[in-house]
């Protein structure tokens, strides 16, 4: 499988990653994975606020956007309620824009 991104995953992505058992955790860095490949037919994804996303998996979400070839996984959390929380998108958006500006 040949990648046409790379992904970094913030500091928040990680953690909650961690607080997942190991078959969620396969399951979602899997979808990552095909993010990667550029494989977006193959997950669930909706767009939350311009070049911010949600990936979906089951209950799980990783907020993300892409930029110069990569991946940007900010965030993780369990789906509770139908919108998204404006706390997740507004960090997305402030990670986006720090990246955007200063690499």
């Amino acid at each position: 499988m040949v990648e046409k991104y790379s992904a970094h995953l913030f500091t928040p992505a990680k953690e909650y990653l961690k607080k997942l058992s190991a078959q969620e955790r396969a399951r979602i860095t899997f979808s990552i994975s095909l993010l990667q490949q550029g494989d977006n037919d193959s997950v669930y994804t909706k767009q939350l606020d311009g070049p911010i996303r949600e990936l979906v998996i089951g209950y799980h979400r990783v907020t993300y956007f892409v930029l110069s070839q990569t991946v940007y996984a900010v965030n993780g959390f369990r789906k509770k309620s139908a919108k998204t929380p404006k706390q997740h998108i507004d960090f997305a958006r402030k990670m986006y824009k720090y990246i955007k500006t200063n690499f």
